[in-house]
């Protein structure tokens, strides 16, 4: 059998639970999939997800660095993007952005420096 590869879950590096859920549950409308601590007092791993993109939150040193970048590919970014705004979040205000290849970004900062870019592809066009 050939070899695929399939989704990835990028495991993002957090140092606050209250903020880390406020950012991602509250702010950008992610769902809690779940939690675990492998005892009450030890660090916390979780999982949050939209749609189709999934991500790992992690309390553990070890796991991962701050200042993470990932990409999520998005389809009606303009919406999202609304829908963020709408919130009046306190601390960031992303924009959207037309990169030289065309398509579309955001790009948000989480409170632990890790930055998020969606990212909406050009239509592409073929011609015959």
């Amino acid at each position: 059998m050939p070899s695929r590869l399939s989704r990835t879950t990028p495991v993002l590096r957090i140092f606050d639970i209250a903020k880390a859920r406020e950012f991602y549950l509250d702010y950008l409308g992610f769902r809690l999939d779940w939690e675990h601590r492998f005892e009450p007092d030890l660090p916390l791993y979780m999982q949050v997800s939209r749609d189709d993109a999934v991500l790992h939150l992690s309390e553990h040193h070890g796991d991962c660095s701050p200042g993470a970048k990932l990409l999520i590919d998005a389809t009606g970014l303009r919406d999202y993007h609304a829908e963020l705004t709408a919130k009046g979040y306190n601390y960031l205000r992303p924009g959207l952005e037309t990169p030289p290849w065309g398509g579309l970004t955001m790009t948000v900062t989480d409170p632990f420096s890790n930055r998020i870019v969606f990212t909406e592809r050009a239509e592409e066009t073929i011609s015959v």
